[in-house]
């Protein structure tokens, strides 16, 4: 049997469990200032002495999709849900490192197929429910047995990656069954072997929820379709998890509040209610912040930071896990040339970008994973800054005079990986345009135009995406781009489709990191689309915040805010 690393447990410290603690837990939090008067008024104890105001406001950029993180695939929503649920795993304060939460250790057999979980002891979901190994089977079972809409990529997007098959298609699945072996103990058998399997638990998707609520509530009766899918009572309005807070009341489109769990496990902090009030614009956001109606925000625009910097505010960045890219729709005649590929990539000076269009502490990439992930290639191949270079591949190609080229890129949006986007395609074009690529522009709205083109079908170009990784492993990142055909890049490649699948399965880490080592330099090589860099997205927070739990992962639970106000 291999037995789990025993890291800290999780960002949330036990109060009921102090016992199951591992030895030497650090918190990582950030130390933040600033110069804003709060405008809230303090309360005082019964001693007279001033308390913090307990209400956190937080000014979130949509609504979430779903209070149920099972069918939910966005940063906004996965942002609530964090507050409400807890998953078997969690993760290592400050890293994408998966940590016990209410597994607090776990055993997987040699062949990777077994996992046994230890759950935690004295937890209960916030309708009083007992959290147990029985909970525990009826969450796994309840994924892999979803049916009709529920199982179509769109609305089940993380248990479609990662477990791939439902109950009416076991060939395709991952997941096999699970066993109740005790109170607190649970066996999960995978039909394959999934290396990944232990970190993906701590996405918010696989968060343990209350088989009773999810009953009562009928969370699988969401109805519509799988390009407009209606949501559950459950989702609507009635989430039960076991984390620190608990659902109050959710006003769409104004604001969606949260309250302490009285009963929760863990050790509550300064924060007892939350307000996620939604403020799309990210200029309003910054000036809420600035009227002190906020506590704090993400993503903070790269144009606003000195400004901000200037009035006193902490500027948060987190260490970068997030990839930006431009994408090359080998559907179109010119991009289907390795040569054409190459010319592009020699063409982007990647640092000219980052300075000019990209937030402080942001690193360049060479390689679509950040180079704290497993399998990251120090001698992987580059393609350095040269545009001479560029124009000779250009005529060897047949290209001499150059071609035009549809750029396609979002637009009233701002992502981790890419705060401006428009600033972004800017650059791009001027750089392109100097080897002789002239750049037709394309710009859509974010969702559903922009997603759906670029995704759903093959009717774009040269295009920018990126993405924020879940949790810290290598299929998480290459799995998902480059793991099998797909519209987005419009090309087919087995040897690397088969070399990806090959190291999804391997149980062996050093042999699982050679691969992936090998498996970024065969991508580097074929140039499927060019990584730009590794952006890391900033948050901005007011005075009375003492210090805010930043995650690479966004694992940012508030009960581990402090205030001093």
């Amino acid at each position: 049997m291999q037995e789990s690393a025993t890291p800290p447990r999780s960002s949330r410290p036990a109060k009921k469990r102090a016992a199951v603690v591992t030895a030497g837990l650090a918190i990582g939090a950030l130390l933040l200032s600033g110069c804003v008067e709060s405008q809230r008024d303090e309360g005082t104890a019964d001693g007279g002495e001033a308390t913090v105001d307990s209400t956190f406001v937080f000014a979130a950029s949509s609504d979430p999709a779903s209070l149920d993180p099972a069918f939910a695939s966005d940063g906004e929503t996965f942002r609530v849900s964090r507050q409400m649920f807890e998953g078997l795993v969690g993760v290592e304060p400050g890293t994408a490192d998966p940590a016990p939460l209410l597994a607090e250790s776990w055993e997987t057999t040699e062949d990777g197929l077994s996992t046994t979980f230890a759950l935690t002891e004295g937890v209960t979901f916030h309708d009083g429910t007992e959290f147990n190994a029985e909970a525990v089977c009826f969450n796994f079972e309840r994924w892999y047995n979803w049916t009709g809409v529920a199982q179509a990529p769109s609305v089940s997007y993380y248990y479609n990656n990662l477990f791939r098959g439902f109950a009416d298609s076991p060939d395709a699945a991952v997941y096999e069954s699970c066993e109740v072996n005790g109170d607190l103990e649970a066996t999960v058998t995978l039909a394959q072997p999934f290396a990944g399997f232990i970190p993906a638990l701590s996405l918010p998707a696989f968060a343990m929820q209350s088989p009773t609520a999810l009953e009562e509530f009928a969370a699988d009766d969401i109805g519509g379709s799988a390009e407009a899918p209606a949501l559950s009572a459950y989702a609507e309005g009635n989430p039960v998890g076991t984390g620190p807070f608990k659902f109050d009341s959710w006003s769409v489109g104004e604001q969606l509040q949260l309250s302490t769990y009285e009963d929760y496990w863990g050790e509550q902090g300064d924060v007892e209610t939350i307000i996620f009030r939604v403020i799309d614009d990210p200029q309003a956001r910054t000036q809420a912040l600035q009227a002190g109606t906020v506590d704090g925000f993400d993503l903070v625009s790269p144009a606003d930071i000195p400004t901000l910097e200037d009035e006193g505010f902490m500027i948060v960045p987190r260490d970068p896990f997030t990839i930006l890219y431009l994408g090359l729709n080998h559907e179109v005649e010119e991009l289907s040339d390795p040569l054409v590929r190459e010319a592009i990539h020699h063409a982007i000076d990647k640092q000219a970008l980052i300075d000019q269009t990209l937030p402080e502490g942001t690193q360049l990439a060479t390689q679509f994973i950040p180079d704290v992930v497993d399998g990251y290639n120090e001698d992987v191949t580059t393609y350095d800054y040269d545009p001479e270079r560029a124009m000779e591949l250009l005529e060897e190609a047949g290209y001499a005079d150059g071609f035009e080229v549809e750029f396609n890129y979002p637009t009233n949006v701002s992502r981790p990986y890419m705060p401006t986007p428009e600033q972004v395609f800017t650059n791009l074009t001027d750089q392109l345009a100097a080897v002789g690529i002239t750049a037709t522009p394309a710009p859509d709205v974010w969702t559903p135009d922009y997603l759906d083109k670029i995704q759903g079908t093959a009717d774009h170009g040269i295009h920018l995406l990126g993405w924020t990784g879940d949790y810290n492993d290598t299929d998480n990142f290459l799995g998902v781009f480059f793991g099998q055909e797909k519209l987005e890049f419009g090309f087919d490649n087995p040897e690397l489709f088969d070399a990806l699948s090959e190291a999804r399965g391997m149980t062996d880490r050093d042999e699982q990191t050679a691969a992936y080592v090998d498996i970024n330099e065969q991508i580097a090589e074929f140039n499927p689309a060019i990584p730009l860099a590794h952006p890391a997205p900033s948050l901005a927070f007011a005075e009375r915040v003492a210090s805010y739990p930043a995650s690479p992962v966004n694992d940012e639970v508030f009960n581990m805010i402090e205030l001093n106000e």
